[in-house]
């Protein structure tokens, strides 16, 4: 083995010089060329998590259904009956702001491994894209690039797309992000772990050959700026095969369900070298590799791309010598190849061979264990240290139908029908709630109960206070689900961030996390996996920080879950009854010259009984529809029940704030729900049994759309709200 010569190549590597010393300690030489390319992506940030670990401890991950907590390519939650639910959702933002229709599906395709690499089925796929000013080119180039990528690897799949959101912000201009979210379901009985074990067993690579595609890719690009140079990246970037996808999933499955395996990992982030070595260290043992066996695209590719391409569709398997011939037949059934590519062996090592010659030998530990871990230095900003909007400094109150359309019209309320309906949302069969109501809802397949599934987060609020932020969006996910009549089980996040090593970034991410986490203790939701982002930067600086959470909540019977359609003639009551702020708003930062001030704090307790409220309302078929008040306000709320019931809606609101717009347009900490009933006595029982503040505040009926505090009227006609609500995003990205 050559070692290294050039002594800058581990920095142009992204390792730093004390790493390199740290690495020289603990093989005990000088790595060579193969090794610390090893090194290098198993030490980046993306795939060693070097400064954001110790932070991650902070969130609760036990609880009374969770089958596998964070670790593993996926949580699990158990619903009952024996069954199971895998879940996690991924970033794919450099990829996608590289090469947007690739780096985008390609994030579809990797999650989707992650699921089913647990032994689940997917089922169900929710995604959360933010982007820059829509009016510009650059917006439209990567929202319509990702878009179709999505809906292209998901609908050729054959995964049904549920949910999510979409939203616009001038901090996300240069640096988009691409979140993906995936829900399966498992036998509990057949939950895989990601495991080598037994010395003699084969190491097995099934799935698509290997080429330069991807070499660095998610691993690198996650781990370091996107500056003006990204073009030049877009070679790292993955190119993705769904019906290879497809094939793998059916093979992986059947493999699981006969029991065939002894451990099953995704081939994703740093490929070959990842997953080799996580398996080992699962195990724990040594594993020793030929890469000369592994199946290639291209004939003359060195033996550190081999190892480090993150080439898409390929899983690595853990099989018995004895059980080998099973795996072949059925990978030859499905028309996959499938070579085994090295043993489990005594010892700790991964040893990497070119046929007889030894290119790497590297302790498990050092690469898996040993990942530098790096304390943040969380300076809180001055700018935090703000009272909240002086109500005296805005100006006059406009007219409030005016406002109430002009709202309905921006990019980040208007329907996002244009998005969504690129996708497929029924296929599979199992869709009870599509896209566009609060949560989305899948049916257990050959059960009687469902899943809802939200995914939510906002940069803009979290940068305004980060700990609230970070409380307001697990909060927001959990209520989505249970507006649709859904008990949250547990929850996974992504953290999108900028640089952790400069700038506020620091503190916006370990507060963030502390909000987050106290959230997730109140609301009884565990965190059971998740991914995070860093680096999410420009030279502009850093995106808005966004956690991104998504929320897994269980339906005892499908027929029961609702959306937020109104019938004709049923009563509007609203539940809760926190004050709003303008701070952070749409209204704000749209209407009223940008983002300023201090969102409110989130009673969280209180949040917990308005959970329990909306389950049970649901379930005992007392509501039939719920939507909780989020951007714009109460009046907005009220306007898209209208729309998706299809019939007016008069509402008269107490004075919440000190000024009638702002309770008519502001946003709170606490959730606002507004939700109909053919039983007003029942529901506002309901919640007086929880202490859930409940006022009937208004009915559903005629062709008008009508909410009034006091003397302040929001008035539009049904026709005119579906026009200001359902044309922006068809006229800002050219879709009919």
């Amino acid at each position: 083995m050559n070692h290294v010569a050039d002594p800058s190549l581990h920095r142009q590597l992204g390792l730093t010089d004390d790493e390199y010393a740290q690495i020289v300690v603990l093989m005990g030489r000088d790595p060579n060329h193969f090794e610390l390319a090893v090194f290098s992506l198993l030490w980046s940030e993306h795939c060693g998590y070097k400064h954001s670990r110790a932070v991650l401890r902070r969130f609760p991950t036990d609880g009374p259904t969770v089958l596998q907590g964070p670790g593993e390519n996926a949580g699990v939650v158990d619903v009952g009956d024996g069954l199971g639910v895998a879940f996690k959702v991924e970033s794919h933002n450099h990829p996608s702001a590289v090469e947007p229709f690739q780096g985008a599906a390609t994030g579809v395709g990797g999650i989707l491994r992650d699921v089913f690499a647990m032994g689940a089925r997917p089922i169900a796929i929710l995604d959360s894209l933010r982007f820059g000013d829509p009016a510009t080119e650059r917006t439209r180039r990567l929202l319509d690039g990702a878009v179709r990528g999505i809906g292209h690897y998901g609908n050729c799949v054959g995964v049904a797309n549920i949910g999510g959101e979409v939203r616009f912000d001038p901090g996300y201009e240069q640096s988009c992000l691409v979140n993906a979210m995936c829900i399966g379901v498992l036998k509990a009985s057949d939950l895989k772990s990601a495991t080598a074990a037994g010395i003699g067993n084969l190491v097995v690579l099934f799935g698509a050959r290997t080429g330069r595609d991807g070499i660095g890719g998610a691993s690198v690009l996650a781990s370091q700026d996107i500056d003006a140079g990204g073009d030049d990246k877009r070679p790292t970037v993955q190119i993705g095969d769904p019906y290879m996808e497809k094939r793998l999933i059916e093979t992986s499955l059947e493999l699981v369900r006969d029991d065939v395996l002894v451990g099953l990992q995704d081939l994703g982030a740093a490929g070959l070298a990842s997953s080799a070595s996580e398996m080992a260290s699962r195990g724990p043992v040594g594993v020793k590799l030929d890469l000369a066996k592994v199946p290639l695209r291209e004939a003359d590719m060195e033996a550190f791309e081999i190892m480090i391409s993150e080439s898409q569709e390929r899983m690595l398997a853990c099989v018995e010598p004895s059980r080998l011939a099973e795996v072949e037949a059925l990978c030859a059934r499905w028309e996959l190849e499938c070579s085994v590519i090295g043993e489990v062996v005594e010892g700790d090592h991964l040893i990497c061979t070119m046929g007889d010659t030894v290119v790497g030998d590297i302790p498990v530990a050092a690469l898996v264990d040993d990942c530098p871990r790096y304390a943040l230095d969380p300076q809180r900003p001055a700018r935090l240290d703000v009272e909240p909007v002086d109500i005296a400094s805005l100006p006059p109150m406009g007219d409030a139908s005016q406002l109430l359309e002009q709202l309905l019209a921006l990019p980040n309320i208007a329907s996002k029908a244009a998005i969504f309906q690129q996708y497929d949302q029924i296929v599979g069969g199992g869709t009870v709630i599509r896209p566009g109501a609060d949560a989305g809802v899948v049916r257990l397949p050959g059960s009687k109960r469902a899943i809802a599934a939200a995914l939510d987060g906002s940069g803009r609020r979290t940068w305004l206070d980060p700990r609230r932020g970070g409380r307001q969006a697990v909060a927001e996910a959990v209520r989505n689900v249970a507006c649709t009549g859904g008990r949250p089980l547990a929850i996974t996040n992504c953290l999108n961030f900028g640089n952790p090593e400069k700038g506020e970034t620091p503190y916006m991410f370990v507060e963030a996390v502390e909000g987050m986490a106290e959230a997730c203790e109140a609301l009884h939701a565990p965190v059971v996996s998740g991914n995070v982002s860093l680096y999410n930067e420009h030279s502009g600086g850093p995106i808005p920080p966004s956690p991104i959470v998504g929320c897994v909540g269980l339906i005892e019977d499908a027929a029961m879950s609702i959306g937020a359609a109104p019938r004709n003639g049923a009563t509007i009551i609203l539940l809760g009854d926190a004050a709003p702020a303008v701070d952070g708003s749409e209204y704000q930062a749209e209407l009223l010259g940008g983002v300023a001030g201090r969102i409110p704090d989130i009673d969280l307790a209180a949040e917990a009984h308005l959970i329990d409220v909306l389950v049970e309302a649901a379930a005992a078929g007392i509501s039939h529809a719920a939507h909780d008040a989020a951007e714009g306000g109460i009046a907005v709320a009220a306007a898209e029940m209208a729309i998706a019931g299809k019939v007016g809606i008069g509402i008269e609101l107490p004075p919440l704030a000190e000024r009638d717009d702002i309770t008519l347009f502001g946003e709170a900490g606490n959730g606002h729900v507004l939700v109909a009933t053919d039983d007003a006595d029942a529901l506002l029982a309901l919640a007086a049994r929880h202490g859930v503040p409940a006022l009937r505040v208004g009915t559903a009926g005629g062709d008008t759309i009508r909410v009034a505090v006091g003397p302040t009227v929001a008035e539009l006609s049904l026709a005119s709200a579906v026009g200001a609500w359902s044309t922006t995003l068809p006229a800002l990205i050219g879709a009919s």
